[in-house]
């Protein structure tokens, strides 16, 4: 297991590597801060002053180095907008991309099971029919125009709902969350139901039945666990879409997560911002990923078996 977990970080630190340089150099292409915060009457000595006091006056490889050796020492510099650490920002504002993420999939995976678990119980019947179109067509949505649809529809037409921030009561998530579950939600109930037709008909369920074993236990104890496979895998990565996803989410809804503030950050070009928010983004989705794998592994003892040690 120790090995198996040993050969996943290293081959997830690489990516991490070009995921810091890439965004280096491309929020280096939204422009010239000096453009944006200084006044156009601004004199040649302050735009030179102002380049000189954040190092945009450096070549862009002098630059990239300072900013390797600045994360070695856990330094992401201050942002150009408020003066603050830009660790500090992007802290305070992922829990709330966190809160939203692990929601919207804790509802999605309970929802799930319960749905495809249902259709998959009688294959083709009525039940199944509706479920399966209704999945298919909850993940064939795009989240923006299910967003925008439910800001016209029950924020503006209806006026049920907030259509941005955070404060009030439960009502406020309501838009935000629904725009992130629907997709996931869908695709899960197809994987879930898809899995369970194949565990429900499996040998070992017939011999579980035939020892007297009750449809309960039958559906949740042995066919939904081994059916689980598969749902874990796709759940895993709608959850690192869900973490990586949210900028369309928060920026349409106000939410003051890491999404929305990258978008503010490329539009400000506050470099130092958006650089930590992507790198905070990076590595979250490099330990779930870790976290996906390990539990894959002790799911499969063939997965953790077949790297070497």
């Amino acid at each position: 297991m120790f090995a198996f977990l040993r050969t996943r970080v290293v081959s997830s630190a690489i990516p991490l590597l070009f995921v810091v340089l890439g965004v280096f150099c491309l929020a280096r292409l939204t422009g010239d801060p000096v453009n944006l915060y200084l006044p156009l009457s601004a004199t040649p000595e302050q735009r030179a002053e102002f380049s000189a006091a954040h190092g945009f006056d450096q070549p862009i490889a002098v630059q990239l180095w300072d900013y390797l050796t600045q994360l070695v020492r856990f330094d992401f510099g201050t942002s150009l907008r408020t003066g603050q650490p830009a660790d500090e920002m992007v802290l305070a504002a992922f829990p709330a991309t966190l809160q939203l993420a692990a929601v919207t999939m804790l509802i999605a995976i309970t929802g799930a099971v319960l749905i495809g678990c249902l259709a998959a119980y009688r294959p083709n019947s009525l039940a199944d029919r509706v479920c399966s179109f209704l999945s298919m067509t909850a993940a064939s949505i795009p989240d923006f125009w299910f967003a925008i649809m439910g800001v016209l529809v029950f924020g503006v037409t209806l006026g049920w709902l907030p259509t941005s921030g955070v404060t009030g009561g439960p009502e406020v998530w309501v838009l935000p969350i629904a725009t992130l579950l629907i997709r996931p939600f869908g695709v899960l109930v197809q994987v879930v139901r898809g899995a369970m037709v194949a565990a429900l008909a499996a040998p070992y369920t017939k011999v579980a039945r035939s020892k007297g074993a009750s449809e309960a236990r039958v559906v949740f104890g042995h066919a939904l666990r081994n059916a689980s496979m598969p749902a874990l895998t796709v759940a895993g990565d709608l959850t690192v879409g869900l973490v990586n996803g949210a900028v369309v989410v928060e920026t349409i809804f106000g939410w003051p997560g890491i999404g929305k503030l990258m978008i503010d950050s490329i539009l400000q070009r506050d470099f130092a911002v958006l650089q930590a928010a992507v790198l905070l983004t990076a590595v979250t989705i490099f330990v779930l990923n870790i976290v996906i794998d390990a539990c894959y592994a002790l799911l499969d003892a063939r997965v953790r078996h077949a790297v070497p040690a």
